[in-house]
């Protein structure tokens, strides 16, 4: 083949010819009757929703009162104590930001798994094997299917400590242990809600969800109601940017204890879940948060009087979480009431892992458990730990369970 050294002036020419073959006259009725039906039905939809709006709103409450966990029962686990969560819940924000789920799906993942938790016993080996369930079938439930996390993903970033089948038998375990009821109203529905009535920003809305991830970490807010919690989160986040109040009714003490109760956990949040709000697409919310604490608390010191010296005193070393712990020398099997909810299966998948944990020495890759080490004041520590399974292994020194 021979080359020339004529320019090819046609490469570069733009044409005002259409790229495509033209349109004929039924391919452009079928276009017009589709979307005349896609408007019809829009319309049918807004018709229905506006008439039956207080009755989907009564079942969202009812579906909300029969699927709030019980912090209380949690409270009696063995094994799983409150300073692991902090660990667990950056674990799934980090899985949940890799695989880009829906925001619901977050909210949904953290009810699965305490409300397991509420009704059976976990081992603390399984801690985050029952979190990974519960992302699985919060993924199914409401993602699209190419965003469903495979298996071998998820066992990946559980540092391999599990084996494949383990995953499927524990979500088979978590969707029996609550009857296959999944459906939960999240905050980020009732979030979405109120701010379509209240025309709020989307700032507003970011910053709401910023503080509603924040209170996962927290026992407080376990039993808390979404609705309470889209409300309250809401209110404050508005307070945040000076944003005038929604006028939406009255407030009645729970309400007004869990903005109470928001409004001190703000402080210190997650290193990761600060990341992830640092980003554009979230209007870099944790940012403005920090910097709203920082100019209350220069306003509250130079409006604070002189306070007179005073002789140190030892104060009492704090759990670095401030979440209370079992008390000891309770009646074993029996706790606040309640008898002690069955146990964590042991099947031939889970038989083989049990008995192999003893042996199991934890890769490199993957440290030991962090310790929680005295502290005087409390909160989230800042520094950034990788999350793996190990989190979740028996500490090897100053612990007792």
């Amino acid at each position: 083949m021979a080359f020339t050294n004529q320019p090819d002036n046609t490469f570069f020419v733009e044409s005002d010819e259409p790229s495509h073959r033209p349109m004929n006259i039924r391919e452009a009725a079928k276009m017009i009757a589709r979307n005349k039906q896609e408007m019809i039905a829009n319309e049918l939809s807004r018709l229905a929703c506006d008439e039956y709006l207080e009755d989907i709103m009564q079942h969202m409450r009812h579906m909300e009162d029969e699927t709030l966990p019980d912090a209380n029962l949690i409270d009696m686990q063995r094994e799983i104590q409150w300073f692991m969560r902090p660990y667990l819940i950056d674990f799934l924000i980090e899985a949940h930001a890799a695989f880009s789920l829906l925001p619901e799906t977050l909210f949904l993942t953290v009810n699965l798994l305490d409300r397991y938790c509420s009704k059976r016993i976990v081992y603390k080996q399984h801690y985050q094997l029952v979190g990974c369930a519960a992302l699985l079938i919060a993924s199914k439930y409401g993602d699209k299917k190419d965003r469903v996390p495979q298996i071998n993903e998820l066992n990946n970033m559980c540092c391999g400590l599990y084996d494949a089948g383990m995953f499927t038998q524990m979500e088979m375990h978590v969707l029996n242990t609550l009857d296959w009821n999944i459906g939960h109203p999240t905050v980020d529905l009732f979030t979405k809600l109120i701010v379509a009535e209240e025309r709020d920003s989307a700032e507003v809305e970011h910053m709401a969800a910023y503080i509603c991830e924040i209170a996962l970490y927290h026992r407080d807010f376990v039993s808390t109601k979404p609705s309470i919690m889209a409300r309250a989160s809401l209110a404050l986040a508005r307070a945040i940017f000076g944003k005038p109040e929604a006028h939406d009714g009255e407030w009645d003490h729970v309400e007004n204890m869990t903005l109470l109760a928001l409004s001190q956990q703000l402080h210190q949040p997650s290193v990761t879940l600060s990341r992830k709000y640092s980003q554009q697409m979230y209007s870099r919310v944790s940012g403005k948060l920090a910097d709203f604490l920082a100019q209350q608390a220069a306003i509250n010191r130079r409006g604070a009087p002189p306070s007179p010296p005073s002789e140190p005193t030892l104060s009492k070393p704090t759990d670095v979480y401030s979440t209370p712990h079992k008390g000891l020398g309770a009646v074993p099997g029996v706790a606040d009431g309640y008898m002690t909810p069955p146990i964590t299966p042991d099947g031939a998948c889970f038989g083989q892992h049990n008995a192999m944990m003893k042996d199991y020495q934890v890769p490199p890759r993957c440290p030991v458990t962090p310790t929680p080490q005295p502290t005087h004041g409390s909160g989230y520590p800042q520094q950034h730990i990788p999350v793996a399974a190990s989190y979740f292994e028996a500490p090897t020194t100053h612990m007792s369970y």
